[in-house]
C-alpha cells in the first residue's frame, strides 16, 4: 500500500505546480488567441485589400461602360445631324425643284394663255372681216335688187355704167 500510496503521491501535484501549470496553460491559451487575431486581422486585411481591388476594377468598368455610353451618344447625335442634314438639303431641293416646275408651268400656261389670246383675237378679226364683207355683200345684194326691180317697173330702163357694174356684180363676187 505504501506503494500505491507513493504511486498517488507521485501522480499529486502541489498547489504551486498546479499554479504554474495553469499559468502556462493560460499563456498557451493567450498565445492562441493572439494568433487567432493576428489570423483574423491578416485574413480581413486580405480580404479588404481584394475588396479594395474589386472595387477598383468595378470602378473602371463603370468608366468604361458610361465611355462607351457617351460615345454612343455622341455618335447617335451626329448621325442624326448628318441626317437630319441630309433631309434638309433634299427638302430644299425638292422645293427649288417644286418651284423651277410651278415656274414652267406658269410659263406654260402663260405661254397658252397667249396663244389662245392671239388665236380669239384672230378668230374675232376674222370674224369681223366675214360680217363685214357678209354685210357688203348684203347691202350689194339690196342695191342689185333694188335696181332690178326699179328696171322691171319702168320696163325700159337704159343702164349706164353705175348700173352696169350692179348688174356685173354676181359675177365679180363668184369669181373672186
Amino acid at each position: 500500500m505504501e506503494a500505491n500510496m507513493d504511486i498517488v503521491y507521485k501522480d499529486m501535484v502541489t498547489k504551486m505546480q498546479q499554479e504554474i501549470t495553469l499559468q502556462e496553460i493560460m499563456s498557451q491559451i493567450a498565445n492562441v488567441k493572439k494568433d487567432m487575431i493576428i489570423l483574423e486581422k491578416s485574413e480581413f486585411s486580405a480580404l479588404r485589400s481584394e475588396n479594395e481591388k474589386i472595387k477598383l476594377e468595378l470602378h473602371q468598368l463603370k468608366q468604361q461602360v458610361m465611355d462607351e455610353v457617351i460615345k454612343v451618344r455622341t455618335d447617335t447625335k451626329l448621325d442624326f445631324s448628318l441626317e437630319k442634314s441630309r433631309v434638309k438639303e433634299l427638302y430644299s431641293l425638292n422645293e427649288r425643284k417644286l418651284l423651277e416646275v410651278k415656274t414652267e408651268m406658269v410659263s406654260l400656261h402663260a405661254q397658252q394663255d397667249r396663244a389662245i389670246t392671239q388665236t380669239d383675237r384672230k378668230i374675232d378679226t376674222e370674224v369681223a372681216g366675214l360680217k363685214t364683207m357678209l354685210e357688203s355683200h348684203k347691202l350689194d345684194n339690196i342695191k342689185y335688187l333694188a335696181a332690178r326691180k326699179s328696171c322691171s317697173l319702168m320696163k325700159h330702163c337704159d343702164w349706164d355704167a353705175d348700173s352696169l357694174s350692179l348688174l356685173e356684180w354676181p359675177l365679180t363676187v363668184v369669181a373672186s
